[in-house]
């Protein structure tokens, strides 16, 4: 059997109808933030304590949109026969987004973890000049990242633990076998 001339103009015609019969559903932006994925990358926040001015970061960008300076500062010898020893001591950290392509390439590659991602989203400027944040401005978005997922009580323990575990419980019998041998020793001075 052949299909029916217009069908199809009719099946549109339908769905059509049925949407437009349908109440919209907005978002009502400016007053209602929206609920965002827990995963959600905004801007990038700088938790200036753990920078190390290592500029990994800086160097692994595909856009070479991190600005950094230091310079080096001298710490004096703690003991009388050590030598005084340097340091690197950041003096900018700038990321201009308006460059910034949201790769997350400088946050994989900080070994410190100085650098996450913040949820926030709102640093629209009139000028574009103006996207150049600073370390105070990633400072203050470093505030807003969410904690850590909690994990999976199911999860196998992690290798690291799972090893530093066994060697407490080697010394801590060790220390045990030692206590016991001597309280054995005194008990037969006795």
């Amino acid at each position: 059997m052949a299909p029916l001339p217009g069908r199809g103009l009719a099946k549109g015609l339908a769905v059509t109808l049925r949407t437009m019969t349908r109440r919209s559903v907005t978002a009502q932006y400016p007053e209602v933030q929206p609920e965002l994925p827990p995963r959600t990358r905004g801007v990038i926040g700088l938790l200036e304590e753990n920078c190390t001015v290592c500029m990994l970061c800086a160097r692994e960008c595909p856009d070479w949109c991190i600005y950094i300076d230091s310079h080096k500062e001298t710490l004096p010898a703690v003991d009388p026969n050590a030598r005084a020893r340097t340091r690197n001591v950041l003096d900018r950290f700038a990321i201009d987004f308006s460059l910034c392509m949201y790769c997350g390439i400088c946050i994989e590659v900080c070994p410190f973890d100085a650098l996450f991602w913040s949820p926030e989203f709102e640093y629209a400027e009139t000028d574009i000049l103006e996207l150049t944040h600073e370390r105070d401005r990633l400072r203050e978005w470093m505030w807003t990242v969410p904690a850590p997922p909690a994990l999976d009580p199911a999860a196998e323990e992690p290798k690291e633990i799972a090893a530093a575990r066994k060697s407490a419980d080697k010394l801590a019998a060790a220390a045990a076998a030692a206590a016991a041998a001597e309280n054995a020793e005194e008990q037969q001075d006795t």
